[in-house]
């Protein structure tokens, strides 16, 4: 059953993201088509989290790192606009759509609210499907952009196990 946006509202409120409407168009984002931000490279605009903020899921500090890191990368590389919102790719298949169309992935535009957590509130639509190679622990995986464009950010799990946020920003 695919998801209503109001439903997908609901879910991301506990995480603490305001949904503003779903995106209808084309996304423009800082990378070339087919290079991800995983692949990308420092000539594409790439910064790594710094080394501190990568995060171990099985961690007593887990939610504090990738939550503290993802928001320094957030205000640091210019995500969020004087309104804290920002763009956040969702995976068609956790919405319940036959996630063999392209794009893989919806767009919504969402808001920053002041009470937040991408980790503790564990909405399944931000839970990394890799991640459970490693541990049971809830982990998130998600993809955003600024409105604009000129910035995107990617918080993924890595092949040893931890977690990581990434900014490109040409």
């Amino acid at each position: 059953m695919i998801l209503t946006d109001a439903e997908i509202g609901d879910l991301l409120a506990s995480a603490g993201l305001r949904l503003v409407e779903r995106v209808r168009q084309e996304v423009r984002l800082p990378l070339p088509k087919y290079v991800s931000p995983a692949s990308a490279g420092p000539e594409h605009g790439r910064f790594d989290s710094d080394p501190e903020e990568v995060a171990d899921p099985d961690a007593s500090d887990f939610a504090d790192k990738v939550n503290t890191g993802w928001y320094r990368m957030a205000a640091e590389f210019g995500l969020l606009d004087e309104k804290r919102e920002f763009l956040l790719a969702l995976g068609r298949a956790r919405l319940g759509d036959d996630s063999d169309h392209e794009p893989y992935e919806v767009w919504f535009r969402v808001q920053l609210l002041d009470e937040w957590d991408l980790v503790r509130s564990e909405v399944d639509l931000l839970r990394s499907g890799f991640a459970t190679l490693f541990t049971d622990r809830f982990v998130p995986e998600f993809t955003v952009a600024s409105l604009d464009g000129r910035v995107m950010m990617s918080t993924t799990i890595w092949g040893n196990g931890t977690l990581s946020t990434i900014a490109i920003r040409p």
